[in-house]
């Protein structure tokens, strides 16, 4: 009686619920490899008279067609999604992936090749993720900096969150210690991410970014010298030297000024005393002149006098014996 039970309520769930029984789901592409006017057609089986969603995703990471069917009642299925056109910045040359979706949350990825040429052995199945940092150079103590990311798969941007992305990214200080970024990194456009950080002791820094998308990983790293001050430190103390220098200088060419007006008046002031000395040269010759003058002038005064005075001196010797004759 149990077993018949079993068996009766078996027999319901299956018919309310075919999906539950249903074959897995599988999904196939026409080609590995694609090029321009060239049909992607997509095909498989799963749940039966079920709604299935079938995306194409670029090699950036983001949506380029979004379509859903309805699977036969085997549970086949045959979808051409698109014949692809030449390339162009919606569609570019890359690694694309095709995904089925189930109602019921199960999915299955195809990875294909959109190119010029469909040679197989000239062009492999594979992506190719690239890693680039950006950060300064030379950086400072307490001052905070940005270091930037770029992550591209096929050369295009890569969309998703910062966190997934770069989950594994992390920072190996001067003194040997290293931080993870993951929960610092933060998403400034699609591809694009930075993180801002403040170094606390000097020494160099190395960012080592880890990159992570549809199963493949790159890496990317940049250094950073950190000193005790920057380079606007330093231009400024240079700025202010040059100040002082050029103070310097105008109070130098000030200084020359005044030496060259100080030499005028030296210059001046010694013609003026040759001059000086030239006038007193010619006084005391025009002096000496007269003192020769006035010693011969005195020389004839005495020849004059003589006679004179001996003629006087001769009367009154005269008088003198007239007088005393008398007496």
């Amino acid at each position: 009686m149990k077993f018949l039970i079993f068996v009766i309520l078996g027999l319901l769930i299956t018919v309310s619920s075919p999906q539950v029984f249903a074959e897995e789901l599988k999904v196939y592409t026409n080609q590995q490899i694609y090029a321009t006017q060239h049909p992607l057609l997509v095909y498989g089986t799963g749940p039966e008279n079920a709604p299935l969603v079938l995306r194409l995703f670029a090699p950036a990471g983001t949506i380029a067609e979004f379509e859903q069917i309805i699977t036969n009642p085997d549970g086949s299925f045959s979808y051409k999604i698109l014949d692809w056109p030449s390339s162009s910045t919606k569609f570019p040359y890359g690694t694309y992936t095709v995904e089925a979706l189930t109602n019921t949350g199960e999915s299955q990825k195809i990875d294909i090749k959109f190119a010029s040429s469909t040679e197989l052995e000239l062009i492999p199945i594979e992506r190719k993720i690239a890693t680039q940092v950006f950060a300064p150079e030379i950086a400072a103590t307490d001052r905070s900096f940005r270091v930037f990311v770029q992550v591209t798969s096929d050369g295009l941007l890569v969309s998703g969150d910062a966190k997934q992305v770069l989950s594994s990214s992390h920072i190996h200080s001067p003194d040997g210690r290293v931080q993870s970024l993951a929960m610092s990194i933060e998403r400034l456009h699609e591809g694009l991410y930075f993180v801002e950080y403040t170094p606390r002791i000097e020494g160099t820094y190395i960012f080592h970014m880890v990159a992570f998308s549809q199963g493949t990983q790159s890496h990317g790293s940049a250094a950073t010298l950190v000193l005790g001050q920057d380079i606007a430190g330093i231009s400024k103390q240079i700025i202010t030297l040059n100040e002082v220098l050029t103070t310097a200088s105008d109070e130098l060419d000030v200084l020359q000024t005044d030496i060259h007006g100080f030499g005028s008046t030296l210059e001046d002031a010694s013609t003026k005393l040759r001059d000086s000395v030239t006038t007193i040269d010619a006084s005391v010759s025009s002096m000496s002149s007269a003192v020769d003058n006035i010693e011969e002038a005195s020389l004839q005064v005495n020849s004059l006098l003589f006679p004179i005075m001996g003629a006087i001196a001769v009367i009154l010797a005269l008088q003198i014996s007239i007088i005393a004759r008398r007496r």
